[in-house]
């Protein structure tokens, strides 16, 4: 059965509700341990995972967009929306990420950590359960992404990484202040932090790149080439430029062919051409065969 971009929809639909229904239930979790063991690191992971939920809505919301057939104010379709959700959800990971960054600064320099003490066990436990969880939601999620080539849902994936990073901080952080060294529980929040500007900076250039008709990966083009070569009647490639648009790709290609062939045998060539891409690669939206005589 020819896999379809509805498919693909309901792939992306289907991971982001479960991921949001674990993002809403682990935040609440981790933000109660948080309160009660009093970390500030554990309270700024819960808020790390709390923006997981609002991102996974942008996903949501830019999968169901991007899903939308072309009509004729878009005749080539919605799938920059994706990209558009991606660089929002880039945008929310930064502000998250400068918000837990600040706070811990904020906490150095006052002196405040003093005043909290060691941070209860019940906020390591939470640590190392957010990890687990985490972790395991990025190869699920990042599975997906793979699967569909959607962008917002890869850029989804790298924030659940992230988040299971910024718990590792956390983790070593209450750990540290538990063993007589509180300074680190705010020293954690920091270094949470500089991990989620770091997601939030690869996920923006990504789907930057995607939005101004970035070349796919050398790798690709290899295929492409090796796939157009192959196909009887080519006598070689003049020109082969392709283009990533959202989460589908384009691809332009200008093939050299025996000039006394008549017209139709010149177009079955092409014909088969177009084919042989179309089935190696769902993910095209568009191809375009030229055929060049050649004696």
């Amino acid at each position: 059965m020819k896999h379809t971009k509805s498919d693909d929809t309901k792939t992306a639909m289907r991971v982001s509700v479960i991921t949001l229904v674990i993002n809403i239930v682990l935040s609440l979790l981790k933000f109660i341990a948080g309160i009660f063991a009093g970390s500030a690191a554990m309270v700024s992971d819960a808020l790390h995972s709390a923006s997981d939920v609002l991102s996974t809505f942008v996903v949501i919301i830019g999968v169901r967009l991007s899903a939308k057939d072309a009509d004729l104010e878009h005749p080539f379709g919605h799938e920059r929306l994706e990209c558009i959700a991606a660089i929002v959800l880039a945008a929310m990971l930064f502000a998250a990420g400068a918000g837990i960054g600040y706070s811990g600064l904020n906490s150095i320099i006052d002196g405040s950590y003093r005043d909290k003490g060691a941070p209860g066990v019940l906020a390591l436990l939470a640590a190392v359960l957010s990890i687990a969880v985490k972790e395991w939601m990025f190869w699920y999620t990042r599975a997906a992404a793979k699967k569909t080539r959607m962008t917002a849902l890869h850029a989804d994936a790298w924030h659940h990484r992230s988040d299971a990073l910024s718990s590792v901080g956390a983790l070593l952080g209450i750990g540290a202040a538990r063993l007589g060294y509180p300074v680190f529980d705010p020293v954690a929040s920091i270094i949470i932090c500089l991990f989620i500007l770091k997601v939030a900076v690869d996920i923006f250039r990504d789907a930057a790149g995607r939005m101004i008709d970035k070349a796919t990966d050398s790798e690709t083009e290899q295929r492409l080439r090796y796939i157009v070569q192959g196909t009887e009647g080519v006598l070689g490639i003049d020109r082969l430029a392709t283009r990533v648009f959202g989460s589908r790709m384009y691809v332009e290609v200008e093939i050299r062919a025996d000039g006394g062939l008549p017209l139709s045998r010149s177009h079955d060539i092409a014909e088969r051409v177009h084919k042989n891409i179309e089935s190696a690669f769902p993910e095209i939206k568009h191809c375009m065969v030229h055929v060049n005589p050649t004696r």
